[in-house]
């Protein structure tokens, strides 16, 4: 444990990471790398497992470098595209304690991109409630069109789950709901997919490789992961008439094996030189959650730690 201007932060080594640290409650803790990213590597009840995945050993040859995943939750700049996306950032962070339980990370100017990421993460005192603060900002000569993206790489042998827009009889409401947008590879008759009349769930599966990947337009603002009995949830914004990423995505998933994430995007926009723009998600998890094996069932058990846990 060491003190910075009276702000107590644990420094700990996780994944062969010598210099990580570990914010804590007597609830949860997070666990955010300095050495590599800027990755927040472990998110669990104290002491427990931990609900993000982890795939230290994962490495992506691209033509700017060995791009490594390394599991949990990083930020990326919409949209996706090679080799631009899998820049390396394998390289030390800037770090700055904002509180006893806050720290900003900020990774060097990417070389490639002239994009800076940073990301600031705050613990609740109480509780489990999780703020990550996602800012890119353009440091190139030249306007760029981006967005932040927060991907969260969750840990294999569960469910992601996303809400569908409110019910409405074509007798009521005649316009759309929401765009669901596909991939090439996307399969909807693939047994990983169930698409229900309140909810999407895409299941994670180690004997299948081929990946399954959706996006859409998520007005609920937000989307969860269930492993076992514990329930883990981001929140994040909707903001109506913005231009989204991937023909309107605010949200997305993708799995390959027991490899899955849950995704949130920020609307695209034009950034000038020196110019930033931010993305918030707030994480909550619960443990003992007891869904059962209808639609309503999970209905019943998600609503009330949804709606009473509004960021």
């Amino acid at each position: 444990m060491i003190a910075q201007g009276g702000r107590k932060v644990e420094k700990i080594s996780y994944l062969g990471l010598p210099n990580c640290y570990r914010l804590s409650n007597v609830t949860v803790e997070a666990v955010v790398t300095s050495d590599v990213g800027p990755r927040i590597i472990r998110y669990a009840f104290d002491g427990a497992e931990n609900i993000l995945g982890e795939v230290p050993d994962a490495t992506l040859a691209t033509e700017l470098g060995d791009f490594k995943p390394w599991g949990g939750h990083r930020l990326w700049v919409a949209p996706e595209a090679k080799p631009r996306s899998y820049a390396p950032d394998n390289t030390p962070l800037a770090v700055a304690f904002e509180g006893e339980r806050a720290i900003r990370l900020t990774a060097p100017v990417e070389a490639a991109t002239g994009i800076e990421k940073e990301l600031g993460v705050a613990l609740d005192a109480d509780g489990s409630g999780l703020v990550v603060r996602h800012k890119i900002t353009n440091r190139n000569l030249w306007p760029i069109d981006a967005a932040p993206w927060g991907l969260t790489i969750m840990r294999g042998g569960g469910t992601a789950i996303f809400p569908q827009e409110p019910y409405i009889s074509w007798d009521d409401y005649l316009l759309p709901a929401r765009p669901l947008v596909l991939w090439h590879y996307t399969d909807l008759s693939d047994a990983r997919w169930s698409i229900g009349k309140k909810f999407i769930h895409l299941t994670t599966d180690a004997s299948a490789r081929h990946p399954q990947k959706a996006g859409m337009m998520n007005k609920q603002g937000w989307a969860a992961y269930k492993h076992g009995a514990t329930l883990f949830v981001k929140r994040f914004a909707y903001e109506e008439g913005a231009t989204y990423p991937d023909y309107g995505c605010n949200c997305e998933t993708y799995t390959a094996g027991d490899f899955i994430e849950v995704e949130s995007l920020a609307p695209l926009g034009r950034l000038e030189p020196g110019a930033s723009v931010e993305h918030m998600e707030r994480w909550t998890l619960f443990r003992d959650v007891e869904a059962g094996a209808s639609e309503d069932e999970l209905d019943a058990a998600l609503r009330p730690l949804i709606t009473d846990n509004v960021a």
